[in-house]
C-alpha cells in the first residue's frame, strides 16, 4: 500500500491523473483519464516509475522473453525503457487502417516469447490487436505488463503485471450518469 501511494503520488506530481469528462480510446467514458506521456516528460521520473516496473516483472515473470512488443503510441517509451532496463530487444506494432502492424524493419523470429508492453490497459482491446499481429508473425506472447491497469474488467490469455491497479469506474453511452 505504501508503494501504491508512492506511485500515485509520483503520477500526481507529474499532472498525469486528470479529472473531468473523458471518451477513452475504448469508446468508454470516465471521469478519471491517466495520461502517461506526462511522466515521460521528466526522464529521472520515467526511469524511477519504469525501474519499479522492471523490478515486478522480474520478480513475477517466470517464462524467459526474447522480445518486448508495445502498442503505438503510448506503449513506445515504456517499452524501451523496460527492454533497456531488462537487457531485451524491443519494438513496437503502429495502426495501419485500424489494424496494428510491424512496420520500420521490425522483424519477429518464428517462436520468439514476447512481453507486451502497455503504458495503460483499460479494455484490453488493444492488447489483443497487438496479439494477432505478434501471432500472425510467429511470435508468442507470454504475458504482459503495463504501468496502470485501469481496473480488473479486462480478460486477456496471458499473465498481467501491473505497477499498479486502480478502481476506476466506466461507463458505456447509454450507462453515463448525470455527473458526468
Amino acid at each position: 500500500m505504501i508503494l501504491d501511494n508512492t506511485i500515485i503520488k509520483e503520477f500526481e506530481e507529474a499532472g498525469a491523473i486528470l479529472h473531468g469528462h473523458f471518451v477513452l480510446s475504448s469508446g468508454l467514458h470516465s471521469n478519471t483519464y491517466i495520461q502517461c506521456a506526462k511522466i515521460f516528460e521528466n526522464p529521472s521520473r520515467a526511469i524511477k516509475v519504469c525501474k519499479l516496473l522492471a523490478n515486478k516483472i522480474r520478480k513475477e515473470l517466470v517464462e524467459h522473453i526474447d522480445l518486448i512488443l508495445s502498442p503505438a503510441i503510448g506503449g513506445i517509451i515504456v517499452g524501451y525503457e523496460i527492454g533497456r532496463q531488462l537487457g531485451v530487444r524491443t519494438m513496437f506494432c503502429e495502426r495501419v487502417n485500424g489494424k496494428f502492424e510491424l512496420r520500420r524493419g521490425f522483424e519477429i523470429k518464428q517462436d520468439e516469447k514476447i512481453l507486451l508492453i502497455e503504458d495503460v490497459i483499460t479494455t484490453g482491446k488493444s492488447s489483443l490487436e497487438a496479439v494477432k499481429c505478434a501471432e500472425g508473425k510467429g511470435g508468442k506472447i507470454v504475458a504482459e505488463a503495463s504501468l496502470i491497469k485501469r481496473n480488473s474488467e479486462a480478460k486477456l490469455p496471458f499473465p498481467v503485471i501491473s505497477l499498479i491497479e486502480l478502481n476506476i469506474k466506466n461507463y458505456s453511452e447509454e450507462e453515463l450518469p448525470s455527473e458526468l
